[in-house]
């Protein structure tokens, strides 16, 4: 599940048994990003609730599906294919139009979102794409950008940290070979 030695459920105690009793899902499983984090809890406890408040709060003015779109193509820039996939069927979930998904899908890859965006969508990719690839690029234009484009700043903020989150989160798996038990091949042999 990763290169590095990680502590399965079954041989957890304290803390982090607690930890894995809160954030399994209904299947009993448990995110495999997680268990990266089992030989430091308090680090798996800040990405939750970096998680828990970045992409998931109810006072985020963002959609849903434009949190997870974003996920999408942060990992698909990063090039992150376990996150990308992970990403795009919580996003596909949100959103019940298979052509549409496909799309979206198509555009990100070739990073092309323009293809399928337009208006503050648009800016909210195109900022998603300088940030993740440039970030030292980013100007006060590229804020007044969102703006005009009908973005209000607690939007870009909302925008920012869920880029952010992203990136760490793609460079959390591709640093430690994070992957599923049943897809050895996205990271390469793992060593628990």
């Amino acid at each position: 599940m990763t290169w590095i030695r990680t502590i399965p459920m079954e041989h957890a105690d304290g803390p982090l048994k607690s930890l894995y009793e809160r954030i399994r899902g209904e299947d009993g499983e448990l995110d495999t990003i997680m268990v990266a984090h089992s030989l430091r809890p308090h680090m798996m406890e800040g990405h939750i609730a970096l998680s828990q408040n970045v992409l998931n709060n109810s006072a985020n003015a963002l959609e849903q599906w434009k949190i997870a779109a974003i996920g999408v193509y942060v990992s698909q820039l990063n090039g992150c294919d376990y996150c990308a996939d992970f990403y795009f069927k919580g996003l596909s979930e949100l959103l019940d139009d298979e052509d549409y998904l496909n799309r979206l899908w198509t555009a990100f890859e070739a990073d092309q979102p323009d293809h399928i965006l337009a208006g503050p969508d648009l800016a909210m990719m195109l900022y998603a794409n300088l940030l993740t690839t440039r970030p030292n690029q980013i100007s006060v234009s590229m804020i007044d950008e969102l703006r005009n484009s009908g973005l209000s700043d607690g939007e870009i903020l909302e925008i920012n940290q869920a880029v952010s989150y992203f990136s760490y989160v793609n460079r959390t798996v591709l640093g430690l070979g994070v992957y599923e038990k049943n897809d050895e091949n996205v990271a390469g042999a793992a060593h628990t």
